[in-house]
């Protein structure tokens, strides 16, 4: 019988696991199904992009995986019951069960509200296609009525600031303004700081620190300290959160929903289930918590794909370097900040800014597109076949 391995979410994280283990285990008796919600591959990087109005790529995954073994499952995971080794997944027929005797957790993570009113009925977000491309029809609309519009972006993480930026530039005719909750760019240095700071003003984005907002309505902001801001559209990016599925199906998580895992991306409760990316907590090399980014999705991708592999080979399994090198941040299409850490994550005093950190952001974005859109990285098709793909209907039928 074939050793069942089942991906949830096929994103920077699950796309590149479900190829490196289709290449790595095709002499191997296994099957591999991939279970993600959406038919495309989501440039989640590049959802601002979207939002302002701009077209970006999004490859089928029935193209990404054809000819590599891979079997896509398009639905939604609505429960994880690690004890029975299945996963309750919900589609247009209804829905079913799939059994696994390896299980790779990577379904990410979604815009959080922090309990903040109003958030979940009147502001947009970017964590999503839909919910980008729900933006972008509304800052359509606004453009259409002649004279503008306001938009509000609460939250000056990384996200916030590439919304507010990016919607600046591609539709000058908008007012933005960004919330932040401290100085703007604090994680920054002084001169990626600076450098941020004078990108906002050429930009025309208002910048509003040290601003806390404790409810959203149709058409304003309420502030912590009585401030009304009015806005036509409010985006919020204050931050991630994890869905309850792990929590709710008995796995060991964290505080913040992620699944605790140990070095090799192994669950702590349930060694027949990894996680990765956004949905794992894992610590790094300097002792901290990896942050939720589409860098910590490759480096636990990698671990976790190199011990599934050893265990099921008998092959020795490396440490992967577990590492959190910086930020790179888009400023529009033209203008950029890549602000490297040291071991304890602080920013070094020395930046790149301008047209070279944009063209190295591009080049990141680029890379990562690749990497997915030839999830085994090239293995012959000839030898693909060997990663077996289950009868479709007669699984349907077996349900």
């Amino acid at each position: 019988m074939k050793h069942r391995i089942v991906v949830l979410g096929a994103g920077y994280g699950g796309a590149y696991a479900a190829g490196t283990l289709a290449r790595r285990l095709s002499p191997v008796g296994t099957e591999i199904t991939v279970v993600n919600a959406e038919p495309d591959f989501v440039q989640r990087l590049r959802l601002h992009q979207l939002a302002a109005g701009q077209e970006i790529e999004a490859p089928r995954l029935d193209d990404v995986f054809a000819g590599t073994g891979i079997r896509l499952r398009l639905a939604r995971v609505t429960a994880v019951d690690p004890e029975r080794q299945v996963v309750a997944v919900a589609d247009s027929d209804g829905g079913g069960e799939l059994g696994y005797d390896t299980l790779l957790y990577a379904l990410g993570s979604h815009v959080a509200d922090h309990g903040v009113p109003g958030v979940a009925e009147h502001a947009f977000h970017v964590t999503s296609r839909p919910a980008a491309l729900r933006l972008r029809e509304r800052l359509d609309g606004l453009g259409e009525r002649g004279e503008g519009g306001s938009v509000l972006v609460v939250g000056d993480g990384l996200t916030g600031i590439e919304t507010a930026t990016e919607i600046a530039e591609s539709r000058p005719g908008l007012s933005v303004a960004l919330v932040a909750r401290g100085e703007l760019g604090a994680p920054l240095s002084a001169g990626a700081r600076g450098h941020l700071r004078r990108a906002c003003d050429r930009l025309g984005v208002t910048v509003l620190e040290h601003t806390g907002v404790e409810a959203v309505e149709a058409a304003r902001v309420l502030c912590a300290d009585g401030t009304v801001l009015v806005a036509d559209a409010t985006v919020w990016t204050a931050g991630f959160a994890v869905d309850p599925i792990a929590a709710t199906g008995g796995l060991e998580v964290a505080g913040n929903g992620r699944i605790v895992v140990d070095r090799t991306m192994r669950s702590v409760s349930h060694p027949n289930v990894y996680a990765v990316g956004d949905s794992a907590y894992a610590v790094g090399d300097n002792g901290r918590p990896l942050p939720m980014s589409c860098a910590s999705a490759g480096y636990t991708g990698m671990q976790a794909t190199a011990a599934i592999v050893g265990r099921l080979t008998g092959r020795r399994i490396p440490n992967i370097k577990l590492d959190y090198h910086g930020n790179h941040i888009s400023l529009g299409r033209r203008d950029g900040i890549l602000q490297m850490v040291d071991g304890e994550a602080q920013a070094k005093p020395k930046y790149v800014g301008g047209r070279k950190a944009a063209r190295i952001k591009a080049g990141i974005l680029k890379m990562s597109l690749w990497t997915t859109s030839h999830p085994t990285f090239g293995l012959p098709k000839r030898k693909r076949h060997l990663v077996a793909v289950p009868d479709a209907s007669a699984e349907k039928a077996a349900a």
